[in-house]
């Protein structure tokens, strides 16, 4: 059996661990990390070209399932998938790690996007940590509110006129995300909500510190495609058959 991992992710990482030694993998990676870690079984970097070059390599190396375990806002690459296995009539699992949920003290204001998001900063702080990743920050970049944005590669033009750059990959400590608050003095933290706990602790911080937040929801998986939630459970429904 030949399992096509659409990667990138820790679960992603996590699966192949799983599976690699059971059935044969391959994990594929978008390429937009300069240096990403890589998971066992064989691994392939780049895109495949739309819809149309995913299904050619389907049948190309008789891949007999594919998991979508790309991030959970990676929305173009997750409907090509579900196009694309459909076409090649091979079975598609989305992993989805669950989405964060507001706690008691939690200040979150929910928006559909970072346009929205950039919106919402008007009745909230000056001093903004936006946490979204490098693509996407166009979307403030005609905004006047100072910005400390974290990416784990520096991003490209255009980006907000008063931002600092901070290059750092997580997982990050509870400890970290304080003193960051602190130093920077941040009164309000853009985040998309991505789930799991590599990067949970900014949310606990602002808690803390009663700084609001505002959380891009995620899109939906396609519609007919079965999600599971952990590597675990992707791996025991793959090699179920």
């Amino acid at each position: 059996m030949h399992i096509l991992i659409l990667g990138g992710t820790t679960e992603a990482r996590a699966l192949a661990g799983l599976l690699h030694g059971e059935v044969r993998v391959t994990s594929s990676l978008a390429g937009r990390v300069a240096n990403p870690r890589l998971p066992e079984g064989e691994v392939r970097i780049g895109g495949f070209g739309g819809v149309d070059g995913l299904v050619e390599w389907i049948g190309g190396h008789a891949v007999d399932a594919v998991i979508d375990a790309t991030h959970p806002f990676a929305e173009r690459i997750s409907f090509n998938a579900a196009r694309a296995a459909a076409t090649a009539h091979v079975p598609l699992l989305a992993l989805r790690r669950p989405g964060w949920v507001p706690e008691d003290g939690d200040r979150w204001v929910s928006v559909p996007s970072l346009e929205a998001a950039a919106e919402a900063l008007d009745e909230l702080g000056e001093r903004v940590f936006l946490t979204t990743g490098r693509m996407g920050l166009a979307a403030f970049a005609d905004r006047p509110e100072r910005f400390l944005v974290r990416s784990v590669d520096a991003p490209e033009a255009p980006v907000p006129a008063r931002a600092e750059i901070l290059l750092d990959r997580g997982p990050f400590t509870l400890d970290g995300e304080r003193e960051i608050l602190a130093r920077h003095r941040i009164d309000v933290l853009v985040t998309k909500d991505s789930g799991g706990a590599a990067t949970a602790p900014k949310l606990t911080a602002a808690r803390e510190a009663g700084i609001p937040v505002v959380v891009v929801r995620r899109p939906p998986v396609p519609e007919g495609v079965p999600v599971a939630a952990t590597p675990e459970e992707a791996a025991a429904r793959v090699l179920r058959g």
